[in-house]
């Protein structure tokens, strides 16, 4: 089954899928190994891992589909990827649909900040008019060859124009023939609890720690009605602290690593098994 028709199928159930966000193979595989039914491919942390630079609309399209292409080959379980503005105009939106479409991602999500964007979460945003947003979304729409690939149309507009026109911005990407709408970033509990209501579609919500979102529980968010949950931050933000404390320790160390208290590190053994090692040990003759 292809992967956008899985994801397609478990949207269907009327059920929150919550999907980490990864941002690299390692990662990916890590998701799915916990029993995980979606991964998000996260634009932050594409930036991140694969350039090293924030999330200020710097990696270029080319960058993100290579990076879903490659996630795609280790897992199984539908990848719903990042794809900032569409990276352009209405011809580079439907360049955009046909590149994530051939890399294997289940689906894209497209927001309608100005280009070069920057994360959701942050201040200072722009974004582009509402028209020229859902003239994205139908292009979007038009080039899709898989009628199971899901587009989400994410609007930025709460921070800069309000809630009211976020919402009527979701609606009409909705009405423009997007499969799911994100209202990014908002403020309150109230707001938060709000989107699925007003929104005439299933809705997802993105979760960043230290975001300016409110953290409610999952429950809390699947009854207030989101179909869709992206923990965007979550695996990369652990990233750091774990680099962190364990060169710390390293830094420290008066002796040989055996030394060292370091009970959250896989030994190669396990990173290998990990990483599947036995299927290629079986390919070789001797």
């Amino acid at each position: 089954m292809h992967p956008a028709t899985h994801l397609r199928q478990a949207l269907k159930k009327n059920k929150l899928i919550i999907a980490p966000g990864a941002m690299d193979c390692i990662s990916a595989a890590a998701v799915e190994q916990n029993g995980f039914s979606a991964i998000y491919m996260t634009g932050m942390g594409t930036s991140a891992s694969r350039l090293g630079l924030p999330d200020y609309g710097l990696a270029t399209m080319t960058e993100m589909v290579a990076n879903a292409a490659a996630m795609t080959k280790v897992v199984s379980i539908p990848i719903i990827a990042d794809a900032d503005t569409g990276y352009g105009n209405e011809l580079n939106m439907t360049r955009t649909v046909i590149e994530y479409e051939r890399a294997g991602a289940a689906g894209i999500h497209i927001e309608d900040q100005v280009s070069p964007k920057k994360c959701g979460h942050l201040d200072k945003k722009q974004v582009i008019s509402r028209n020229e947003f859902v003239s994205k979304i139908a292009a979007a729409v038009s080039a899709r060859t898989n009628p199971d690939f899901v587009l989400i149309a994410r609007t930025d507009a709460n921070a800069v124009t309000g809630f009211d026109d976020a919402i009527d911005r979701a609606n009409a990407a909705l009405d423009a023939g997007a499969d799911m709408a994100l209202v990014e970033a908002p403020e309150s509990v109230q707001q938060l609890l709000k989107v699925p209501q007003l929104v005439h579609g299933p809705c997802v919500l993105n979760i960043l720690v230290g975001g300016k979102s409110p953290l409610l529980s999952f429950d809390q968010i699947n009854e207030a009605g989101y179909r869709l949950a992206f923990l965007s931050d979550v695996l990369l933000g652990s990233a750091f602290a774990a680099y962190d404390t364990v060169l710390k320790q390293v830094q420290d160390a008066t002796c040989s690593v055996t030394a060292l208290s370091l009970p959250h590190i896989a030994p190669a053994r396990e990173i290998f098994r990990r990483l599947v090692a036995e299927r290629w040990d079986a390919l070789r003759s001797a």
